[in-house]
């Protein structure tokens, strides 16, 4: 029978447990701490809902999400309709979980996993997300009646995978994405907004992402102006369609980036959205439609542009945790006022972060 321990010994060991006790607490409080202030899990997160309220979501990260708003914005560009565009997320979740990977079955790269060897194009162009974007719509264009197939047998005609099926399990959650980076669904996809760590922020590169991804045409109209102004909105500096390329426009628009009691600062860049559908109910659906998916885009690529705020129709985004979401003026959002009504469908305002 063994003697019990000296009381010395039992002390010590109380003591140990309740300082680990306590250590484990201390832990647990700042994880806590974290987790709220952040908004969720550590890492940056982005959310797409339904914009049916029927409560379906999907979450991703903000990498994804810049990916997925290229793959949209290159297929609104080419005229191609919202089924496209799902399809065509679709893919690029099965293929690369929406990102841009160097490798994969045999020289399989990119977003859609596309070959060089299979004429795809070079390993360079295949690696630009623009590029390879502009092929799948282009095969996918040619399939005959591809908006009435299934997107599995649709995605397959393109892609002539040896998992044929994979495509149909992410149809839920490419749906909603294209709904909301087509500008369908309104205020339905919200990012963190937290900064990566890219050097990319500023007008300029704001201007440059917007031409890559949605064509020169996005920056310049000869009926609308390209203007750069500050966050109050009070002062404008217009640049007219003569613009032909990113650099030029934002040459243009920053004329007045010097501060002065009469000049905005270049820290706001304000795109004009219009519409080619005529008037009335119609036109005012579709500019609508087209600043929602501006908006969109500009928060899916908020961390890699270091985005802290998106304005449009009456309602604002603004980076941080919690705070990244659609707000209104009823909620403490600063986007009403003259971005009410009708006038405030007229243009999306992006404020840069540098």
């Amino acid at each position: 029978m063994s003697e019990p321990s000296p009381p010395s010994r039992r002390r010590r060991g109380r003591l140990l447990r309740r300082g680990s006790a306590l250590v484990v607490l201390v832990s647990l409080a700042g994880y806590l701490a974290v987790q709220y202030l952040t908004g969720g899990t550590g890492a940056p997160r982005c959310e797409v809902v339904s914009g049916k309220g029927d409560g379906a979501s999907y979450e991703f990260t903000p990498e994804q999400a810049t990916n997925a708003a290229t793959i949209a914005a290159v297929g609104t560009s080419r005229g191609m309709p919202e089924r496209a565009v799902a399809i065509a997320l679709a893919t690029a979740l099965q293929e690369s979980a929406l990102r841009n990977i160097t490798h994969g079955d045999r020289d399989s790269l990119g977003l859609f996993q596309q070959r060089p060897s299979q004429g795809w194009g070079t390993e360079k162009q295949i690696m630009d997300p623009t590029y390879s974007a502009g092929e799948f719509y282009e095969h996918l264009a040619k399939v005959p009646d591809y908006t009435r197939l299934p997107l599995t047998v649709a995605a397959q005609r393109v892609q002539r995978s040896g998992f044929p099926d994979a495509y149909a399990k992410h149809e839920p959650d490419a749906t909603l994405l294209a709904a909301a980076l087509t500008g369908r669904a309104a205020a339905t996809l919200t990012c963190e907004g937290r900064p990566g760590a890219t050097p990319n922020g500023g007008p300029d590169a704001v201007r440059a992402a917007l031409v890559r991804d949605f064509g020169r045409g996005v920056l310049q109209s000869a009926a609308t102006e390209m203007r750069s102004r500050d966050s109050a909105g009070a002062t404008e500096s217009t640049s007219t369609a003569g613009a032909t390329d990113a650099s030029e426009s934002a040459n243009a628009s920053d004329s007045a980036a010097t501060p002065s009691p009469t000049a905005p600062t270049a820290e706001t860049v304000t795109i004009p959205v219009q519409s080619d559908a005529g008037s009335g109910a119609a036109s005012e659906a579709s500019v609508r439609r087209r600043g929602w998916e501006l908006a969109h885009w500009a928060v899916a690529n908020s961390a890699e542009l270091h985005i802290e705020r998106v304005a449009y129709a009456g309602r604002e985004w603004v980076a941080g945790g919690r705070a990244g979401a659609w707000r209104t003026p009823a909620d403490g959002g600063a986007g009403g006022g003259a971005d009410s009504g009708r006038a405030g469908l007229s243009e999306v305002r992006i404020v840069t972060g540098q």
